[in-house]
């Protein structure tokens, strides 16, 4: 989780374009949620083998919530992404700025 975490401040230290920083960021909250996915779903099928039904009802509920959002991220990430790659594609963006600083 440290190393996901540490991707997305990576990506913010680059300073790229904003639609870049919005798809770049998606992406890392993406890869956070299928962790967290998969550490739900794995614990509810420890709880369901050792009968603690209420936790199991709990860590559904949890894990239902972390597909969700999933799936929201998903929705936005098909806009953003062509957002972004259009903004690499336009002499106005972030790379012809710097090229045009001497950077």
């Amino acid at each position: 989780m440290e190393g996901l975490i540490e991707e997305g401040s990576e990506l913010i230290e680059e300073n790229p374009a904003p639609e870049e920083l919005d798809a770049g960021l998606i992406s890392a909250a993406q890869r956070v949620e299928h962790y967290e996915i998969a550490a739900y779903g794995s614990v509810a099928t420890y709880a369901k083998l050792l009968g603690e039904n209420e936790a199991v009802s709990l860590l559904k509920q949890t894990l239902d919530e972390e597909k969700e959002t999933d799936r929201k991220l998903t929705e936005l990430s098909t806009d953003i992404n062509v957002e972004a790659a259009e903004s690499e594609s336009e002499p106005s963006g972030r790379h012809a700025k710097k090229a045009a600083a001497g950077r």
